[in-house]
């Protein structure tokens, strides 16, 4: 079964999230609702996705996005959320190495299906 990590400290967005994805069955959805958790979480399971908003208490998504990177030097499909579709964001968030950027608000539908393209 696949795992994915879904970081955002809004617990409506969060749960909307898992909820889409547990019912599109991409497989099992755990949580973190800050940076620190997610940090957490990424030493002790390996994840096949991870779905993160950029602000976010004590680590931020890109921050989290550089850990993942660099510091544990993993490949895993990471998908960036933000309410900011500003360019440098969008560009730094692929710089660090995000996989895609989705911009809130957003369809859930389109977010299973970009999950789906990393997941397959």
């Amino acid at each position: 079964m696949k795992k994915i990590l879904v970081c955002d400290d809004d617990e409506v967005m969060l749960n909307l999230i898992s909820f889409k994805f547990n019912n599109a069955n991409l497989g099992q959805v755990v949580n973190a609702t800050d940076g620190r958790q997610a940090k957490s979480l990424l030493n002790q399971f390996d994840f096949d996705l991870i779905i993160t908003d950029i602000h976010m208490p004590f680590y931020s998504g890109l921050e989290i996005t550089t850990y993942v990177r660099k510091e544990q030097k993993k490949s895993t499909p990471i998908i960036v959320l933000s309410g900011e579709g500003h360019e440098n964001v969008v560009i730094q968030a692929f710089e660090i190495g995000a996989n895609d950027f989705v911009t809130k608000p957003f369809n859930p539908l389109a977010l299973i299906l970009k999950a789906k393209n990393f997941l397959l």
